[in-house]
């Protein structure tokens, strides 16, 4: 079988690479990629080489971290996963992968890869929730209505139970997804949102204005956690920070993968509409063309559906 890898080779260049896929070892298994998805926010910036945390890019380097597939052959000490099982890894735009057993998480028959596919960028954001923990009677504030600002609303309002949850978005069509989402109140302007007001907040948008609106929009001893990147402005602390005693936490990858999913795969059987994030859909072989159409739009779909066959 022949592996074909998608590599971003310099500013805005990207080839595909073909190599023979090698013999497994004992404790791995080899995926066979069905759907895969391209993060807007997290990858256009490696493309365009406009990644403020990342000034000095090496390449090559692999592109994409969400697959859905089939397995298709185990190594002999895999136990607990069976040629034919379907599965979320972590090895982006590949047609194929090979990764350790105990690295994948198994999808049940009942979920599609569309929910399965956001089961990482979910638990990512819940383990930036988990930091603050909000109670039920918390006013939270979300800054950005991107795919990591909406499946933040989704794990407040159905994981943690907050009844009141508001979104800072500029674009009309997000604030609309941000209500299906559970969203009590939407803003369109920084303006228009409240001072010292939330108990805790969570910046999802990658922009420094948001960054400081939030931290007005806290009251005193407040607390904010950053899920964003932060790739695109750097973020720099404002007087309410320091008047007001503010708690900041920054948040990287998920809680547990694995534990998240026993809960999200149940949790999106009932939310039909987390699925509205995949605003545009490709096959694997547009890939390329895709990047550049994106790297010169100025307005993006959330998130990119990519399949495979």
């Amino acid at each position: 079988m022949i592996q074909q890898s998608l590599v971003l080779i310099g500013k805005q260049k990207l080839e595909w690479r073909r190599n023979d896929v090698r013999q497994l070892e004992k404790h791995e298994i080899l995926i066979q990629t069905i759907a895969g998805a391209i993060s807007i926010g997290a990858e256009l910036p490696q493309y365009n080489e406009s990644d403020v945390t990342d000034s000095n890019p090496h390449y090559p380097r692999e592109t994409g971290y969400e697959s859905y597939g089939r397995v298709i052959d185990k190594g002999e000490n895999v136990a607990d996963i069976e040629v034919g099982d379907h599965v979320l890894a972590f090895y982006g735009h590949k047609n194929a992968g090979i990764v350790k057993a105990n690295k994948v998480i198994k999808v049940p028959e009942t979920v599609g890869y569309l929910h399965a596919l956001l089961n990482t960028l979910s638990c990512d954001t819940g383990k930036g929730v988990l930091k603050l923990q909000p109670g039920p009677e918390d006013k939270v504030l979300v800054t950005g209505a991107g795919t990591i600002g909406l499946l933040t609303v989704h794990f407040l309002k159905n994981y943690m139970n907050v009844k009141h949850i508001d979104v800072l978005e500029p674009d009309t069509s997000r604030r609309a997804l941000a209500n299906d989402f559970g969203a009590a109140n939407t803003y369109s302007d920084r303006m228009q949102v409240p001072s010292d007001f939330y108990n805790c907040g969570l910046e999802c948008s990658a922009s420094g204005e948001a960054f400081h609106t939030l931290l007005k929009s806290l009251k005193h001893h407040g607390e904010a956690c950053i899920l964003s990147d932060g790739n695109k402005d750097l973020f720099c602390l404002n007087e309410d920070f320091y008047t007001k005693e503010l708690r900041i936490v920054g948040s990287s990858d998920g809680w547990d993968y694995h534990e998240h999913s026993k809960w999200f795969f149940k949790e999106s059987i009932e939310a039909p509409y987390l699925t509205m994030v995949f605003e545009q859909e490709i096959t694997s072989d547009q890939l390329i063309d895709c990047f550049e159409e994106l790297s010169g739009q100025t307005t993006r779909p959330l998130k990119v559906l990519v399949r495979y066959f």
